[in-house]
This record gives structure tokens, sequence and C-alpha cells, in this order.
């Protein structure tokens, strides 16, 4: 009887052959390292392994940051001190970027040049008479102005920068706008590398005094400024630059951002200075701008006539008499409630409007279709300081123009009959109540605040129709 094995062993009848374990067979252990490394995997599994591998990072490195920190994550960096190593080197570092830039930057030279050879390579359009070039134009005047001027303008030529443009049936792009965007683009990168550099932290933001030592050295290349007497060119400065800060730090922080300033239309208006005025102007067109000497000196006399006490700052009385009494006494309350500050002079209670206080007021009044200046308005509208208008509200506030108004000999009106025409004109969402995004969104919130807080403003509503014609009656005779 065969009882034996192949190999001559003897059969183990004590019970079956006990097996090694899967995880100490060879195979598998070279298997799971093949596989661990990643070799052996497909794309998708690779990707989930690196996926992992990623999230796993972050979490330790998560981890390590918070218990470095705390309970609460820095969110502060100190700024370097000054005359430190730190402080100097980011000088440098500051000063070698903002030279590289500028010497990146297109001179009046080549401006010159490249209008030269913008008029030299282009075609008249028969029809209008206009310069034109279509896109092959374009890139051959792209490499004359190279060989000419350098690769410094090179970017100006982009496929990009000719689909801005509006093109006629051919194709092609009038000369005029594109060299007009070259300068506009190369004055607004001139004007950012000079407030850069009056940065003195930094930090994206120029204060009131660095705003100030800008507009001081741009004095010498304003022709309307030429003749600026040197004892006013302090104030002048001044009052420029807090129109910048109006409009561009409406949160009162004491800076203004420079790339909302570059944006803002301030600094458009600014340079209208530059151009020479051939004819006379009057003295009512230069004051229309801002930052003309005339405007500058114009406020200056208004606030020294309303200072009767001449104490260089204005009480509510005094202030009354601007724009000839013609302002209510209850909007004048309201702006000493909201925009003044209580004041030592007189006592503990006294509130006196500063100078800076005054261009506040001057600039809202002036700009008050604009949301910063209605903005200022609706905060003395708003009464009860609860951020919205109910018609008890604008019944109160139209109550002293209308008193202003009969004492002003004109006709009886309805005061229920003006407060139904407001809540016609903004239309506001909820009809019970008037907010300043209704005011913003009605576009006619300038002229909404006028009727509620001068007389003047009314009377200009009141006959808006006479006052479009005899505007429009000198337009036929010319």
């Amino acid at each position: 009887m065969y009882s034996g094995s192949s190999d001559g062993e003897g059969h183990d009848s004590s019970g079956p052959r006990k097996i090694p374990p899967v995880s100490s067979m060879l195979w598998v252990r070279n298997l799971r390292r093949y596989i661990g490394s990643g070799a052996g995997l497909g794309s998708e599994s690779l990707m989930e392994l690196e996926t992992k591998r990623i999230l796993l990072d972050m979490f330790k490195e998560k981890q390590q940051k918070s218990s470095e920190a705390g309970t609460i994550p820095s969110f502060y960096k100190k700024k370097p001190e000054e005359g430190s190593i730190s402080h100097r080197v980011q000088r440098l570092a500051k000063y070698r970027f903002l030279k590289k830039q500028t010497d990146l930057l297109l001179n009046a030279d080549d401006l010159d040049a490249m209008w030269l050879c913008l008029r030299e390579n282009c075609v008249i359009d028969d029809a209008t008479g206009a310069e034109k070039m279509n896109y092959e134009d374009f890139c051959h005047i792209a490499s004359v102005c190279t060989e000419q001027i350098g690769p410094k303008c090179r970017r100006f030529f982009c496929p990009s920068n000719f689909m801005k443009f509006e093109k006629d049936e051919s194709g092609r792009i009038a000369i005029l706008p594109f060299y007009l965007y070259v300068m506009r683009t190369v004055s607004l990168t001139q004007a950012r590398i000079d407030m850069s550099e009056l940065d003195e932290d930094s930090d994206g933001f120029l204060q009131p005094h660095e705003m100030e030592f800008y507009i001081r050295g741009l004095i010498p290349n304003l022709a309307q400024l030429r003749d600026i007497p040197a004892a006013f060119v302090q104030m002048y400065c001044r009052i420029a630059a807090h129109k910048f800060f109006f409009f561009c730090d409406p949160h009162k922080r004491g800076k203004a951002c420079i790339k909302k300033v570059l944006l803002s239309n301030c600094l458009q208006e600014l340079m209208e200075l530059h151009q020479e005025s051939e004819e006379e102007v009057t003295d009512t067109e230069q004051a229309e701008n801002w930052f003309s000497l005339t405007s500058a000196q114009r406020i200056c006399d208004m606030f020294l006539a309303l200072d009767k006490d001449t104490n260089g700052t204005l009480s509510k009385q005094e202030l009354r008499e601007y724009a000839d009494g013609t302002l209510t006494d209850i909007f004048i309350e309201r702006v000493f409630d909201e925009h003044v500050r209580r004041g030592k002079i007189g006592g503990g209670n006294a509130r006196e409007m500063d100078f800076e206080s005054f261009l506040d007021f001057v600039l809202a009044l002036e700009n008050k279709d604009t949301p910063e200046g209605l903005t200022y308005l609706f905060r003395c509208l708003d009464l009860h300081g609860r951020g919205f208008l109910t018609t008890a509200d604008t019944h109160t506030l139209f109550r002293d123009v209308h008193q202003k108004w009969i004492e002003g000999g004109n006709y009886e009106l309805c005061i229920e009959d003006v407060r139904d025409e407001i809540w016609d004109m903004v239309k506001p969402a909820d009809p019970l109540r008037i907010t300043l995004a209704d005011l913003l969104a009605c576009k006619q919130g300038g002229t909404v605040a006028s009727m509620l807080i001068d007389v003047r403003g009314f009377w200009a509503h009141d006959n808006r129709e006479n006052l479009l014609q005899e505007e429009e009656e000198p337009q036929e005779e010319a």
C-alpha cells in the first residue's frame, strides 16, 4: 500500500501543514512596496495619492502654526523700525524697483517719435479725412517704433490693445485715440511712480501731507498755476489735497489708496490745468474746476468773509450766512451734529467748524449728485439716525424751506404736494421710507437734497423748465 510522499518523506498524521501568513510572503511584501511607491498605479490613482499627500501636509502645517500662535492667529506684522537694516533694505529695494519702472516709461521725445511714426504710416479715410490704420499697419508701425524708440514701446502694440478701439467697416482704427491712450497710460504710470516715492511706509496709501507734497511738485508743470503767489502755495495744496481725501477716503481714515486716487476724476480734473487757455476764461468757468487758482482763492475768501470774529473757525450763526443765507436752519444744525467735532472754543458744549470741515461742507454741496456728496448730505437729512427718511422727516425738513420761500415773496404752496412729488421722483423700494440707496438709484438724489435744505435749490427745481429754455435760446442764436 502506497503511504509515502514522492520525495520519500513520511506522511504527517498529526494534522494539516500550517500555511505561513500572507504578510510574511516575499511576493506580497514586494507587491506592497511596488504599489506604495506609486510606480504601479494609474494616472487617477496617482492623482488621488498626490492629493492626499498635499492635504496631509497642509493639515500638518496648519496644526503647527496653530500651536505656535496659540488660539488667535497672527494678523499683524510690525513694520521695520526707522534706521534698521530691514528698513534700509526695504527702501533700497523700493528705490531700485521704481527706478526700473521709470526707465521703462516713454519720455516726451519718445512720444513725439511715436506720433510721427503713426502719421507717416497711416492712411487717410476718404469719407471723414481721419487718419486710420488697419492691423497690418499697426504691426508695421510697431516694428518701426521698436527700431527708433526701443523695446519699451512694444507693449502698446499688442493685439489686445488694437481690439480696444472702435473699428470702421474696413477694420481700421483712428490713430488719435490710440495715441491719446498711450499718453494717458504713460501719464498715469508716472503719477503712480511719483506717489509711490512719497509713500513713506510703502503701504499703498498716501497721508494728507504726502498728497500735499505731490501736488506741490506738480505746480511748476501746470500752466494755469504758473502765476500762483508763493505765499498761497501751502494753502492751495491743502485745499487741492482735501478733494482727493473727500472722494478717496470716505471713511475718514486719514489715508487715500493710491490706486483709487489714480482712477478718480479728481486727478483728471487736476491734470486739466496743464492746458494753456488760449481764449479768455471767465471767473465762473475757472471756478468750476476745484483745482484752479480762482476756485482756491474763492474758497479762502468765502471762509474769511464768514468768520466774523476772525478766530479761525465758524459758528452756526456764521455758517448760516453761507450762500446768502438760503440754507435752512435745521440743515445747519444737522451739519454741526453730524460733521463737526466738539471743540474747546467757547466752552465744553460749543462746536465750531474748522477749515477742514468747511472744505467737506463745500465739496458736499457742490457735488450733491456724487455718492460721496449725497452720503454727506443724507446723514444730515436723516434726523433720527435710522438710515431712512419718512414722510414726517421730509415734512419737517421742507417746513423751513417753505418759510424762506414765503419770506421771499413767492406764491403759496402746499407742503404735502411737495412731499408727494419727492416720493414720485425717488420711487423708493419701500413706499414708506427713502434710503440712501433709493436716492442714489433714482439719479435725482442731488435735486431732492437741494429741495429739502436750500430755498434756492427748490426755486431752481420749480423753475426748471424756464431755466432750460433760457439755456437753449443762446445756443440757437449762436
